[in-house]
């Protein structure tokens, strides 16, 4: 208790043996300690940990808290062109079954606390594209640009002009937390400035024998348990093929 000495009545206030029970007593039963512990645990969001995170997923609306059930596709016969990252040749790989398998991956509480912002953020979105664009403002704060591209035809893309964390890639592209209206094929992109090749007009490009092209590679956003996965990614504790 704060300034246990006001509570004492005044004619008790001289008594040095009374004072010092009531004092030793309060020292006994002070909840202060717990209390900044529930706080900084529990209550605030940007230093909740374990437990603490879990209930806000909650909060929040995260069925599967901080589980990501991502998919992923073994390697199987295919053509050349599909590349060795998805196909096999002759003698080695098998047809694909039809099916795809996924797993689920535990986000540590720093992943899963970016996810919680993620969700929380899409909760109070407005559903236009400025709401969008303020929502990624504060959630990637100091980290570069980032913005929405109305694509047409019922696409948007999500387009981020600095690295992306694997974790962010993931929560971003297969959690369903990421906001997106009814119908509308969504996709993330990086494109990390300067660095890339292309003409003078834009401005942040790089010429000839200086940057390398773009390689066009989006990550589509999915719902979760969905067939789409066209990249690794290393969850901290996991790695994802």
């Amino acid at each position: 208790m704060n300034n246990v000495e006001k509570t004492i009545l005044s004619q008790y206030a001289n008594s040095p043996t009374l004072c010092q029970l009531i004092k030793n007593f309060d020292q006994y039963i002070d909840p202060q300690a717990d209390i900044d512990a529930f706080l900084a645990n529990i209550w605030r969001i940007d230093t909740a940990v374990g437990r603490g995170l879990d209930i806000w997923g909650k909060i929040v609306g995260l069925e599967n808290g901080r589980y990501l059930r991502v998919p992923y596709t073994e390697i199987s016969f295919g053509f050349n062109e599909a590349g060795t990252d998805s196909s096999d040749s002759f003698g080695s790989g098998t047809f694909f079954s039809g099916t795809y398998l996924t797993r689920n991956f535990a986000l540590s509480d720093d992943a899963f606390r970016t996810l919680i912002l993620v969700k929380a953020m899409a909760n109070i979105a407005d559903g236009s594209i400025p709401g969008y664009n303020q929502l990624l403002r504060n959630l990637f704060a100091g980290r570069g640009r980032c913005y929405i591209n109305d694509l047409g035809n019922m696409m948007l893309r999500y387009t981020f002009e600095f690295n992306l964390e694997a974790y962010e890639i993931a929560i971003l592209t297969q959690s369903g937390a990421l906001p997106r209206p009814t119908g509308v094929l969504a996709s993330v992109m990086q494109l990390v400035l300067p660095g890339v090749f292309g003409f003078s007009e834009a401005g942040e490009f790089e010429p000839f024998g200086q940057g390398t092209f773009f390689t066009g590679g989006n990550n589509v956003v999915t719902p979760v348990g969905a067939s789409y996965l066209d990249q690794t990614f290393v969850l901290n504790e996991s790695t994802l093929t």
